[in-house]
């Protein structure tokens, strides 16, 4: 299962810098920037609450 999740993130992989030069305008590398980070920040998010949750519950006992 790992393999198969390893092979598909690099599938999925996209070139930005190619993106970023055919860009319209500006405006779009900002997009294309923030699409790129928002994974990252979500998955923080998400890890934050579970560490949250985790020291409250041994906190509570």
């Amino acid at each position: 299962m790992l393999i198969k999740q390893v092979m598909l993130a690099l599938l999925q992989q996209v070139n930005i810098e190619e993106k970023i030069k055919n860009a319209p305008d500006n405006h779009y590398e900002i997009g294309v920037f923030i699409g790129t980070l928002l994974p990252f920040v979500v998955l923080v998010a998400i890890a934050y609450l579970f560490y949250r949750y985790n020291k409250n519950k041994m906190n509570n006992n």
